[in-house]
């Protein structure tokens, strides 16, 4: 186990759809295993693949105590309810802005042995199922503000010292 470095807003694996996990190996556990020790770091909740510069579909969390990982993970319920809650992302680092989500949230996935996983919840656990899911489709939190905040969250992300610049 390892804690990866991040990957940072404007870095092209932020914007690709991560590809179906189909060899289920010592190469996957220790992907999950790097996730779930990433994860831990303060103030983290949910980490995907992408965010360690990996394109696999696969994500971990941390939230209230609930401490777990999908692979191949895949959207099967959201309440109708929604809550426009702040939100930020490890991927756009000191930036937060209010973001509507589901205020319910049922992913459905596979483990590192291909065996079925179901996690619910409400509150912050489904922002995060939901939010790291949009990061395996290559969609960041940005992508979903009105377009005025999004051209605003842009130009600051473009403004840091921290945006990924191609070389």
């Amino acid at each position: 186990m390892a804690i990866r470095p991040l990957r940072y807003f404007g870095d092209p694996v932020l914007k690709s759809p991560s590809e179906p996990v189909t060899v289920f190996d010592a190469k996957l556990r220790s992907l999950v295993d790097d996730l779930m020790e990433t994860v831990t770091l303060p103030g983290r909740a949910g980490l995907a693949a992408p965010q360690i510069g990996v394109g696999a579909r696969a994500f971990s969390y941390l939230v209230d105590g609930q401490h777990g990982y999908v692979v191949n993970p895949v959207i099967v319920e959201l309440s109708e309810k929604v809550h426009d809650g702040i939100e930020g992302c490890l991927s756009v680092p000191g930036m937060n802005f209010p973001t509507r989500r589901a205020t319910f949230a049922t992913v459905r996935g596979v483990d590192v042995n291909n065996e079925p996983v179901v996690v619910s919840g409400r509150g912050e656990l489904a922002r995060c199922l939901q939010h790291e899911t949009d990061h395996l489709d290559g969609m960041l939190y940005l992508d979903r503000l009105d377009p005025a905040q999004r051209k605003e969250a842009f130009r600051l992300a473009r403004a840091s010292d921290w945006f990924w610049k191609a070389r």
